[in-house]
């Protein structure tokens, strides 16, 4: 049998190293090394999504692999790839770290510097599991095998923008077009989803965050089952609580959720810390909502800059949506993609809170009318990003459908006339 490894190696001399041997393996198909934990994690999801018999049997970890750290990085795939043998290479043989790896999932640890004696044991030992945990999912076992779900971070350019309300609507579209879809609350000090959506239940997020194993009888009892068809982790209740969520948590968070929704949508609030940061920088898409005012396009400016020196995101790859959109005001959508260096969505959201007022008063924003322009542009929206089954829930003419009928299309900024208004220098 042919063993396909894949090296994720930062180190140029390293990679080189490793690569050598690994060709001189026995019935061994190494692949290309990848450089980082982004790459590594985006070539596996790429793969997957061809076929789950695309992927790796060994994937070999090496212990400066970056941005994200190698512990963290071997748990992240166990979780979202659970039939790849890990094995961590590490200069560092102490059985603290042995043991630490194999809490995190590895199957094996390879010491620096390198031996081939050492590397083909691991490798085979490695190789040997996964095709056994394969051949056992292959009868029908019900661990999940895919790339995972869909995750979007929906980010505040500064307070009172409109992100949650964003963030819930497009989980409730999900949700009906007939996605599994979790809505977590990632404000941790002053998250408002239970408000918006009248829950009030004892457990948060908080009570994830010391726990290095989320089964899926830990994560469903941290869940809210909601009425509307969404799973809900909120934010805690005493704000304070929040810095108990530290970013390597929230990493094993959202991988958790990920391996067990089609679609995660996580309201990061407009404060950064590590929790948010992390999942930000873990998000498929990354949607920073912002005003067509000066001190909101300041505010998403400063943003994307900070996740720039952060190596949390680069701006190309942040999409940036205009909410409370009005097409006569002076700063427009092509103005804010130019100031900001982030693509922007097509879709809008009109500037209607008179729509929105009773259902925020009420907290049933999951009753919001169907009728609603904001609504309409909100659910659009969710279509635009790729997170709703449009060919099962779409009339002839395109429209969207809920369970009260047909959501019309929404109104895209880029369809007409934008005003041409491109030339304020205030909000530069």
């Amino acid at each position: 049998m042919t063993t396909r490894i894949l090296p994720a190696v930062g180190d140029p001399d390293a990679a080189r190293s490793v690569t050598t041997l690994l060709s001189q393996l026995p019935d061994a198909e190494p692949g290309a090394p990848v450089g980082d934990s982004t790459q590594l994690i985006d070539t596996l999801a790429r793969l997957a999504g061809e076929s789950l018999d695309e992927l790796p049997e060994v994937v070999l970890v090496h212990e400066r692999i970056g941005p994200v750290p190698a512990l963290e990085l071997i748990r992240e795939v166990s979780l979202r790839f659970p039939a790849i043998g890990v094995v961590l290479i590490t200069a560092d043989a102490s059985p603290g770290l042995f043991a630490a790896a194999m809490e995190s999932g590895a199957r094996g640890l390879v010491t620096l510097p390198l031996s081939y004696e050492e590397l083909v044991n691991r490798v085979q030992s490695a190789a040997q599991w996964s095709v056994g945990v394969r051949r056992h999912l292959g009868t029908g076992g019900d661990v999940f095998t895919g790339p995972g779900g869909t995750v979007v971070t929906v980010s505040g350019a500064k307070g009172g923008v409109g992100a949650t309300v964003t963030a819930v609507q497009l989980a409730l579209a999900s949700q009906a077009s007939g996605r599994t879809v979790a809505l977590v609350d990632m404000d941790l000090q002053a998250g408002d989803i239970a408000s918006y959506l009248d829950v009030q239940f004892r457990r948060s997020i908080v009570d994830l965050a010391a726990i290095t194993d989320i089964s899926p009888r830990v994560l469903s009892d941290a869940v809210f089952s909601h009425s509307s068809g969404l799973a809900l982790l909120l934010a805690p209740g005493e704000g304070e609580r929040g810095e108990e969520v530290s970013d390597r948590s929230a990493r094993q968070i959202v991988s958790a959720l990920r391996s067990r929704y089609e679609v995660v949508v996580i309201d990061c609030g407009s404060q950064l810390q590590g929790a948010n940061a992390a999942a930000i920088e873990m998000a498929d898409t990354a949607l920073l909502v912002t005003t067509p005012d000066v001190i909101a396009v300041r505010g998403a400016k400063r943003t994307v800059r900070m996740w720039d020196r952060l190596q949390i995101r680069k701006a190309e790859e942040t999409l940036t949506l205009v909410n409370r959109f009005i097409r006569n005001t002076e700063i427009q959508p092509p103005l804010i993609e130019k100031i900001t260096g982030t693509r922007m969505a097509n879709t809008a959201v009109p500037a209607n809170f008179k729509e929105l007022q009773g259902a925020v008063d009420a907290g049933r924003m999951h009753e919001l009318d169907a009728k609603s322009t904001v609504k309409q542009a909100l659910w659009g929206l969710a279509g635009e990003l790729g997170i709703v089954k449009v060919p099962e829930n779409a009339d002839k003419r395109g429209k969207f459908k809920n369970d009260r009928g047909s959501i019309g299309r929404p109104r895209r900024w880029r369809d007409g006339d934008t005003g041409g208004r491109a030339t304020t220098e205030e909000a530069r």
